[in-house]
């Protein structure tokens, strides 16, 4: 009888190391990427925390918004090629080379449009706040610089390799703190001498990341191969920059109606959140590549609510300890900071709501329905633009509005929801 007792309890135990066994491959991919993350957070929390507290919080915010600005433009590079390169990293790593070269060819053909949006948004929300050869480098340094590391990462992760991905991507994060840390040592903290800083220190990345890190294929350019996959490319395109523009135009509304002191504090509220999303997006990029092969994997209700419990769970936790340090050491992490310490656990929906509508556009680019993603991504940039503006109309108190956000974000989660889950219900498309 007892033996019996003792088959039975073990049995739990014998059924959760044949499920480890089965998957030990997944499992040590996924502990390859998620360092990456880990230490991709820490330097990327010292690279913050070393800029907020040089720069004056005026000219942070200022700074801020031009790189989510530069984040925008830098998706026009390539007209969104990079995604049929990820696509064939994915699925057949052989043809590397050739679609190399795609991207390529298409970020040269890009490159004045790329030019046209930027001098658009210098115009519209940079004119007066900053210098246009400030501006230019920040937009050069995200474009033409961190974007093509991005690909880099971008083909690693396609191709399972996941460690060196990783590698990259702590290494990029502690070039930038390092070109804090001189910054803060060296300069005399004026915006335009940071402008220049930051610009090396990407150049450096990208220097590193195609000399040790890119597949060694030899380039090749067949234009008419490329022709017949631009136009899901475009779609990509336009996904991508309403994506980010949804993602980062409360910075423009705040910088253009509040002012750069209020966008100052705002980047630091929204910055801190933005840390809760690393981890995130390391399961959601190894959720997108499975999707890729199996485009039915989250048929399942049970499933889908299950993955946004534990991103909603996993997201306010993250916020809710960091909170709790930033309430018990005010200055914890300097004084620049310290202002808007006490507001970050207000925004307790804010990382969760945010990082699930990150999710939902993931699993559309997944199932190749990039033409609906831009749709419902143009949608929410509108939404978002019109909530936020209508806070700030009522009022440009920070703490109210760091509280009107958590209605924002929780309005655009179920708007996200409704979109994606109606989507789903069509047949995936495959590339």
């Amino acid at each position: 009888m007892a033996g019996t007792t003792d088959t039975f309890a073990t049995r739990p135990a014998t059924r959760l190391r044949s499920f480890l066994a089965s998957r030990r491959g997944l499992v040590r991919d996924y502990l390859a990427a998620i360092s990456g993350a880990g230490g991709r957070l820490v330097f990327s929390l010292a690279y913050f925390v070393l800029l907020a507290n040089t720069l004056p919080l005026s000219d942070f915010g200022i700074f801020a918004t031009a790189s989510a600005a530069g984040v925008v433009l830098s998706r026009i590079l390539g007209f969104g090629f990079i995604s049929s390169l990820y696509r064939i990293a994915t699925v057949k790593p052989l043809l590397i080379g050739l679609f190399t070269g795609g991207f390529l060819m298409m970020a040269l053909i890009s490159l004045p449009v790329l030019g046209a949006g930027s001098a658009v948004v210098y115009l519209l929300f940079f004119n007066g706040t900053m210098t246009v050869g400030a501006f230019a480098m920040v937009v050069a340094a995200e474009a033409l610089l961190w974007r093509p590391v991005e690909a880099v990462i971008i083909v690693n992760n396609g191709l399972g390799q996941f460690g060196r991905a990783s590698l990259l991507a702590i290494l990029s994060t502690a070039a930038r703190a390092a070109a804090a840390l001189a910054f803060m040592l060296v300069s005399g903290g004026s915006l335009a001498d940071w402008c220049v800083y930051y610009l090396v220190a990407n150049a450096a990345i990208a220097f590193v990341a195609f000399a040790v890190f890119y597949p060694r294929q030899r380039i090749r350019i067949h234009p008419k191969l490329y022709w017949r996959r631009l136009p899901d490319s475009l779609y990509v395109a336009c996904a991508e920059v309403l994506f980010y523009l949804q993602m980062d135009f409360d910075k423009f509304v705040v910088l253009s109606f509040g002012g750069p002191q209020l966008a100052g504090i705002y980047a630091v509220i929204m910055r801190l959140v933005d840390l809760t999303a690393i981890p995130i997006r390391t399961f959601t990029m190894m959720l997108v590549q499975r999707m890729m092969r199996t485009p039915s994997l989250l048929t399942g209700w049970r499933m889908r609510g299950g993955i946004e419990l534990g991103i909603l769970t996993i997201s306010s936790l993250a916020l809710g300890s960091l909170a709790l340090v930033l309430y018990v050491f005010p200055n914890a992490l300097g004084s620049n900071v310290a202002q808007a310490a006490g507001l970050i656990g207000l925004a307790f929906l804010v990382p969760g709501a945010r990082n699930i509508v990150e999710y939902q556009a993931e699993l559309l680019f997944a199932r190749g329905q990039t033409l609906t993603r831009a749709v419902n991504l143009a949608l929410l940039g509108a939404a978002k633009a019109v909530f936020l503006i209508y806070a700030l109309s009522m009022t440009r108190d920070v703490e109210s509005l760091v509280w009107l956000l958590n209605a924002i974000f929780a309005g655009l989660y179920l708007i996200s929801a409704v979109l994606t889950y109606s989507a789903l219900r069509l047949p995936a498309r495959r590339a």
